[in-house]
């Protein structure tokens, strides 16, 4: 676990569901709350997100529609999605169109989507840490170019 509290955005359109999370994870991580789509782009747009939790069936904007939205502006966050419904075609669009990394089953099992996030969270940080090595990697590969050339030159 990294030293400080991986982000996760929490999004549902129940209130409760936002307290509890909020109750049962803000000890080991940073916990942010959403009520809606909408609101959840606004904190994406102003907090670094690491790992996004959202349900399914919002009003205005379903969970796989949020996760679509979001893509273009932020395709780093890993994306855990939870549904009441076991609704096989609400999966399916998820991991086709909202980039999913797991689905699980509301209500939640704490344990399940504790160990969920940290692997999720394993993930994301994989991909990061090969993101940076891929730019470190490409700005050493320029400067070689460059000494390159000035020998040519010389």
């Amino acid at each position: 676990m990294p030293a400080d509290k991986i982000n996760i955005l929490y999004v549902d359109d129940e209130q409760n569901n936002l307290i509890s999370f909020k109750a049962t994870f803000r000890m080991k991580y940073a916990v942010f709350t959403a009520i809606s789509g909408e609101e959840a782009i606004k904190i994406l747009d102003s907090q670094p997100i690491d790992i996004i939790v959202t349900d399914q069936r919002m009003p205005n904007m379903t969970g796989v529609e949020f996760l679509e939205s979001i893509l273009e502006k932020h395709p780093d966050p890993m994306r855990i999605l939870l549904t009441g419904y076991a609704d096989l075609n609400a999966v399916i669009d998820a991991v086709n169109k909202g980039k999913i990394f797991h689905y699980l089953t509301k209500p939640w099992n704490e344990d399940e989507l504790d160990m969920t996030i940290k692997r999720a969270y394993d993930v994301y940080k994989l991909k990061k840490d090969e993101k940076e090595l891929t730019e470190k990697l490409g700005v050493t590969n320029a400067q070689l170019e460059f000494l390159l050339r000035q020998q040519l030159l010389s």
